[in-house]
């Protein structure tokens, strides 16, 4: 209620215009609520003391305003002429010129400020769900033969991501399924070919995503339906959706986010020049390994050889061992060697269409060649050391006493059994056995004297 001062001269309240306008600032603040205001900045000024004063206009009107330093430190942007706002204010006056004026007490980006709110609050709806726990989230295969790229046909990131594919890992076939990926049903194309590429079963990996922009275009990827479809398809899935700063709901829901487009293609791809070195070094540990396990079967030979003794038995023994070592060394250079072509013919396959087929097959030649280089080496191996083996047992029985007897020599044994060395161990008429090459005979002494010859 506006109340004046009796005027003696005249019975009339007059006030003054100061009061008038403490008065009018009162019923203003006191009878409208706060509330929210959107229009474009005009008139912006932000002298020294912190305060911003601006005028709030659209095509018809416009208004005063007024935010100072301790409410506009949480503005997360720079305020300027042109700039489209939401304010959360408060009606006043400014008494001084008794102009009408907003006192901003929060501003935001028009349009902005509604979506940042919808996508804070689905994400915590999701979150609440489960959906982007990270227990759920599929791992990456090392080699996909087969990649989806869900994105726009026309844009920049699906050349980006065709380009780095096809220099890191020309051998992977790619997909291509094309969408709309802003505007008006972008949302439900990208849900859409997400959930049958899924179904398709063709495809080791699923690519998803799109440049950079703002954040209404990219507004799609932060749809429900986008996350959903996401998140139920079976096949490994990677989010590549703006820039590194760039994060959508899609992000958190995919298996694996990716900063940019082009970085989920390297992400997906193997690098066909470490995959050959890769095999280089496999095929040097597989000749270390032969030449190791043919030096330690040389030495059991070695061993064996030396352990012989003169029994024929023992001989025969030993030479039977040596030609099951033989056959064992020959089945498991030849099992070793297949397993060895097996995994590298499955290694050239996975690889085949990384390097001409022409250097596949000179590879594939020289490895054979070398696989019977190794099968000759170790027959010659084996006949060098058979050779030795019947050498040695020829010179055992060269000097073997049986072999003496065979020249015509005889042993004569006492009737302990004893082989008689000097003819003074016997005496006249002494019986002796006399063991020849063939058989023995029976005799007597009949003399006893030093042979002619000594």
């Amino acid at each position: 209620m506006l109340q004046s001062a009796p005027n003696s001269q005249s019975n009339r309240s007059v006030l003054s215009v100061s009061d008038l306008n403490r008065e009018v600032k009162q019923l203003l603040e006191s009878s409208i609520p706060l509330l929210w205001v959107g229009g474009e900045i005009s008139n912006f000024a932000a002298p020294s003391s912190g305060h911003w004063y601006f005028t709030l206009k659209d095509a018809r009107a416009q208004v005063r305003c007024a935010m100072f330093r301790g409410r506009n430190r949480s503005v997360r942007f720079r305020p300027g002429n042109g700039r489209e706002v939401l304010l959360r204010c408060r009606v006043s006056l400014y008494e001084g010129r008794g102009e009408y004026q907003l006192i901003v007490e929060h501003m935001e980006e028009a349009g902005l400020g509604a979506l940042m709110r919808q996508l804070e609050e689905l994400k915590a709806r999701l979150q609440a769900e489960g959906l982007f726990d990270p227990a759920r989230k599929k791992a990456m295969p090392f080699l996909p033969a087969n990649i989806g790229i869900v994105t726009s046909p026309t844009g920049a990131a699906v050349r980006d991501m065709i380009q780095v594919l096809g220099r890191r890992y020309p051998a992977a076939r790619i997909e291509l399924w094309p969408v709309q990926v802003q505007g008006q049903g972008a949302a439900q194309q990208i849900a859409a070919a997400i959930d049958s590429a899924g179904r398709s079963g063709r495809h080791d990996l699923l690519i998803v995503g799109r440049g950079g922009g703002s954040l209404e275009d990219l507004w799609p990827f932060n749809e429900e339906m986008v996350a959903r479809a996401l998140a139920a398809c079976p096949v490994p899935t990677i989010s590549a959706v703006g820039h590194e700063t760039d994060t959508t709901i899609a992000d958190l829901a995919a298996d694996l986010r990716a900063p940019t487009p082009s970085a989920a293609a390297e992400i997906a791809s193997a690098n066909a020049a470490e995959l050959l070195q890769t095999l280089a070094a496999l095929r040097q540990r597989l000749a270390r390994t032969a030449q190791l396990q043919l030096r330690h079967l040389r030495q059991q030979v070695q061993l064996t050889g030396n352990r012989l003794r003169h029994p024929r038995e023992q001989l025969q023994n030993r030479a039977q061992r040596l030609d099951h070592l033989e056959l064992r060394l020959k089945g498991a250079v030849q099992q070793l060697l297949h397993g060895r072509r097996r995994d590298l013919q499955t290694a050239l396959r996975a690889f085949g269409h990384c390097h001409p087929e022409r250097d596949i097959e000179i590879r594939r030649a020289q490895l054979q060649q070398a696989a019977r280089q190794l099968a000759g080496a170790i027959e010659a191996l084996l006949q060098r050391r058979g050779e030795r083996l019947r050498h040695t047992v020829q010179l055992l029985h060269n000097v073997s006493p049986l072999a003496v007897l065979q020249r015509g020599y005889a042993i004569a044994q006492d009737e302990q059994g004893q082989v008689v060395k000097s003819y003074r161990e016997l005496e006249v008429g002494q019986p002796l056995r006399v063991r020849l090459a063939e058989g023995s005979v029976s005799a007597s002494v009949t003399n006893v004297g030093k042979s002619t010859a000594e």
